[in-house]
């Protein structure tokens, strides 16, 4: 991506190109602490979960909304958060968002009862939102397009998919020693510590002149929420059921509107011209099935472990510690060689890993070994990760000026938060199908295995414009460390 001449004199006059190596290097520290905790504030609560229903004396359907909330929130706020970035200014929202998520996760760790908790957990998914856009943009505003960028997104991605698992482990440790009020105290220590960096380390960036498109902003967001909303209560109780049904049928009418309103607006919050770069569908479609195959996993192993082996809560956590410690050093290898001209390759390769790694999972039964039947599908899995998050992220900013960068990082992150959500809602309801609980975690596995096949299939389809592949990606640079 070449940007053109008045966004080379914007950013310049932002002194955005004048950034010392070393400012940059602690930049990229300070953002990927940002995704960390957006992530991890996903991961550790689920060793909580026990002990907030025991202390608030709440049912597990009650429960399952303190994960609810944030992941319609967070996925309908996202396109708008991505566009506040661009228009607004990326630091600006940026440290609106760490801030949001901070407050609230005070909130949190202070609520009297499940519905302070809920609405707090709400307030976390906007703040995510606002934050998560701003952090990718301010990456590629940073660091210039070519081998540098690469090695950045590729620490910064690989941060993100350890905090996942480092999160599971945390949260478990926290809860057990501390309590599970802990856990959103330590999200507040965190974002705080970002929030006073901000403004040494960041870029100030550029606005623009241009509107926000509120009513866009409400139909997307409304339209993702429902179908959040929707996806999860389908799996809770039923998708025949009329408020399934509902959610469901508002969603798609939303969405329908939105993309009606966006095709006839001069300026609109998500510019359907972005899909007409086949490296961002790409990227699109692999953060989609890419997510549903992690958290697929890590929807079902915690369950076969602990109900089917014995494992305690924290025991099962600790099992998928090589999965963080994986994907950091596969995606920093990955990182040193990613150009362009590899994105295709190696979004493939990730997805038919990731495939591989889970199906693996199928050969499990009650008399299972860790080291045997687990860790190799889990390993496989894990590289896969590493391999492709770099090249799925980078890959999204492919072809597309600065001032879209916001909204292209929004796109790139409710991929996967739809995924996530979606992918683990459909994989849940083909588990059961089946006679056993152990027999319905096969069925998702090998879905699992199918859906990265058939998505790895369409990369492969699809035409990659010829400047991605220039000679001048090649060229060597030192790798980013942290």
């Amino acid at each position: 991506m070449t940007l053109d001449q008045a966004e080379r004199t914007a950013v310049a006059a932002t002194g955005d190109t004048e950034m010392s190596e070393r400012r940059r290097r602690w930049a990229l520290v300070l953002l990927a602490a940002a995704l960390a905790l957006d992530v991890s504030g996903v991961a550790v609560i689920n060793s909580a979960l026990p002990s907030i229903g025991d202390e608030f004396n709440v049912s597990e359907s009650s429960l399952q909304w303190t994960m609810t909330a944030y992941a319609t929130a967070f996925a309908g706020c996202l396109l708008l958060g991505g566009r506040c970035a661009d228009v607004l200014g990326r630091r600006k929202i940026f440290a609106m968002g760490i801030a949001l998520f901070a407050l609230a996760s005070l909130g949190a760790a202070l609520a009297p009862n499940l519905a302070v908790l809920i609405v707090a957990r709400a307030v976390q998914g906007v703040g995510a939102a606002l934050s998560g856009p701003a952090s990718l943009a301010l990456l590629s505003q940073i660091f210039p397009e070519g081998p540098a960028r690469n090695k950045a997104v590729a620490v910064y991605s690989a941060t993100g998919a350890a905090s996942f698992s480092g999160g599971l482990v945390i949260g478990g440790v926290l809860t057990d020693f501390i309590g599970w009020r802990s856990v959103f105290a330590l999200s507040v220590v965190i974002g705080a510590v970002v929030l006073c960096a901000v403004r040494a380390l960041l870029p100030a960036g550029q606005r623009l002149r241009q509107p926000l498109d509120l009513p866009g902003a409400v139909l997307v967001t409304a339209g993702l929420g429902l179908i959040v909303y929707g996806v999860t209560r389908g799996s809770d109780i039923g998708w025949t059921a009329t408020e399934t049904v509902l959610a469901l049928a508002l969603a798609v009418v939303c969405l329908i509107a939105f993309v009606v309103r966006e095709k006839r607006h001069s300026d609109p919050l998500l510019p359907l011209n972005i899909f007409g770069s086949s490296p961002v569908r790409a990227a699109t479609l692999t953060a989609a099935v890419y997510y549903t195959g992690v958290l697929g996993l890590l929807f079902f192993a915690p369950l076969y472990m602990q109900g089917t082996l014995g494992y305690s809560p924290l025991e099962s956590s600790v099992a998928v510690v090589p999965m963080g410690v994986i994907v950091a050093i596969s995606a920093q290898i990955t990182g040193r060689f990613m150009t362009p001209a590899r994105y295709k390759a190696l979004m493939v390769a990730s997805l038919l890993l990731i495939g591989v790694g889970d199906a693996l999972w199928a050969r499990t039964d009650a008399g299972s070994s860790y080291w045997t039947d687990m860790l190799p599908g889990l390993i496989l899995m894990s590289i896969g990760q590493g391999v492709g998050i770099g090249a799925m992220t980078t890959a999204t900013l492919s072809g597309l000026p600065q001032h879209q960068h916001g909204v292209a990082g929004a796109v790139q992150v409710t991929a996967q938060q739809l995924g996530s959500s979606i992918g683990v809602a459909v994989l849940v309801a083909v588990a059961a199908g089946a006679s056993s609980q152990l027999a319905g975690a096969h069925a998702a596995y090998l879905t699992i295995g199918a859906l990265c096949v058939v998505a790895a299939l369409a990369v492969v389809l699809m035409r990659f414009p010829r400047e991605n592949t220039s000679a001048a990606a090649d060229t060597a640079a030192e790798p980013v460390t942290t």
